[in-house]
């Protein structure tokens, strides 16, 4: 389904980056851009992380099957499982791993984008910018909100935080 259609919007009035996973990296330029033209030219003052619900990247992710070139980036979310890894293994079904994994990744995500200089830098400059953690059902269509929102930089840990003046 179109991301515009997941959130109520018109197309054209939602700025959209996808991958695999939804995973934010610090040296992913393609994403950087993106998030970089959506606040500082585009001014957006919403960014969502939304994963959804069986994600195939995050299923690949729990397995030890080799994909090839992927796996590179299906590490990020081994380690975000190896972080959680007592609390997913103690869930009693496959499915319930995987789901609860794609929560926890989308919170994962959430934090790193609010570590960006793009983002703290808006915030440093009084840019009104949140970040919302989403997820989706394909199953019903609902759109689950993870109580993951980032809005300056309180909610990051000090060896992450840029000077305000930087």
């Amino acid at each position: 389904m179109p991301a515009n259609q997941v959130v109520g919007l018109d197309p054209g009035e939602l700025f959209v980056h996808r991958n695999i996973a939804n995973v934010v990296l610090h040296t992913d330029f393609n994403c950087l851009s993106v998030i970089q033209f959506a606040v500082d030219v585009l001014k957006v003052e919403h960014i969502i992380v939304c994963g959804h619900y069986g994600c195939g990247g995050i299923r690949a992710a729990l397995g030890n099957d080799e994909f090839g070139l992927v796996d590179n980036w299906l590490r990020h979310i081994k380690d975000i499982y190896i972080k959680h890894k007592d609390e997913i293994d103690h869930l009693r079904f496959d499915q319930q791993k995987v789901n609860r994994l794609c929560e926890l990744n989308v919170i994962e995500q959430v934090n790193n984008l609010a570590k960006t200089k793009i983002v703290q830098h808006a915030w440093n400059r009084g840019q009104a910018l949140a970040i919302h953690g989403l997820i989706y059902s394909i199953a019903d269509g609902l759109l689950k909100e993870l109580n993951m929102n980032a809005s300056n930089t309180k909610s990051i840990d000090p060896i992450f935080r840029m000077h305000e003046n930087a």
